[in-house]
C-alpha cells in the first residue's frame, strides 16, 4: 500500500470522532469493557499506548472482540513496535515524533502511521515524504492552539491531531482551527475509572467528547 492510500486511511480514522482517546492500560482484562464503553459513547478510534506490558494483549483483545472499535497503537518508537502492533491487529499507529528508521519501517508496513511533530520544519520534512496528516505533540507545552493556528496559512495541506495536555474544557480551542480534524486526549480513560471498572463513567466521558463537534 502506498503512502497516499495509507494517508487516506489515517484521515478516515481522524474524522470518526472529535477525540481519539490515548489509553494507558495496566491490566489487559480492562481492555474489552473499556473499548465497548468508548464505542457506546460514540468514540470508535482508540489509541492504546505501548507504555505498559499489557498493551499488546489489550490491542489483540479489542481487535478480536469489540465490534465498531478502530484500534490503534500509540508510543510507537521502533520498527519492532510497528511490526508487533500490526501482528496484534492494530489498524493505525501513532508516534510521538519521527526518526529515519521508523519512517523507513512505516514505508514497508501496511499499518498507516500518524507521526508526531512539534515544529514547522518537522512538518515540512514529513510533507516531503507524503505525510499530510500529523500529530502535534506535546500540543500544549509546544505552543498550543495559537501555534497550530499560525501554521494553517503557510502549511495549508496538513491536518493535525494535537495531543498532550488537552482536556474537555480546552479541546474546542483546537477543534475550532481549520487545520485540526481531531484531538488526542487521556481524560476519557482515567486510571481510577479503569481500576474501578467504572465503564458507565467512561461511556459518559466518551459521550461528552463525541459531542464536542456538535
Amino acid at each position: 500500500m502506498n503512502i497516499e492510500a495509507k494517508q487516506q486511511q489515517v484521515e478516515a480514522t481522524m474524522r470518526l470522532a472529535p477525540v481519539i482517546p490515548v489509553v494507558i492500560i495496566e491490566d489487559s482484562r480492562h481492555a474489552v469493557p473499556m473499548a465497548r464503553a468508548l464505542v457506546a459513547g460514540g468514540i470508535p478510534a482508540i489509541e492504546v499506548t505501548l507504555r505498559t506490558p499489557a498493551a499488546l494483549d489489550a490491542i489483540r483483545a479489542i481487535a478480536a472482540e469489540v465490534e465498531g472499535a478502530v484500534i490503534g497503537v500509540g508510543t510507537v518508537l521502533t520498527a519492532n513496535d510497528l511490526q508487533a502492533a500490526e501482528k496484534a491487529g492494530a489498524r493505525f499507529a501513532v508516534s510521538p515524533g519521527m526518526s529515519p528508521r521508523l519512517l523507513a519501517a512505516a514505508d514497508d508496513s501496511a499499518l498507516p502511521l500518524l507521526p508526531g511533530i512539534a515544529t514547522a520544519s518537522e512538518a515540512m520534512a514529513l510533507l516531503e515524504r507524503g505525510y499530510r496528516h500529523l500529530k502535534f505533540f506535546p500540543a500544549v507545552p509546544a505552543g498550543g492552539a495559537k501555534l497550530l493556528g499560525a501554521w494553517a496559512s503557510p502549511l495549508p495541506q496538513i491536518r493535525f491531531c494535537p495531543t498532550g495536555g488537552i482536556s474537555l474544557a480546552t479541546a474546542k480551542d483546537f477543534l475550532s482551527l481549520p487545520n485540526v480534524l481531531c484531538v488526542g486526549g487521556s481524560w476519557l480513560t482515567p486510571g481510577d475509572k479503569l481500576k474501578a471498572g467504572d465503564w458507565a463513567g467512561i461511556e459518559q466521558l466518551a459521550r461528552e467528547a463525541a459531542a464536542l463537534h456538535g
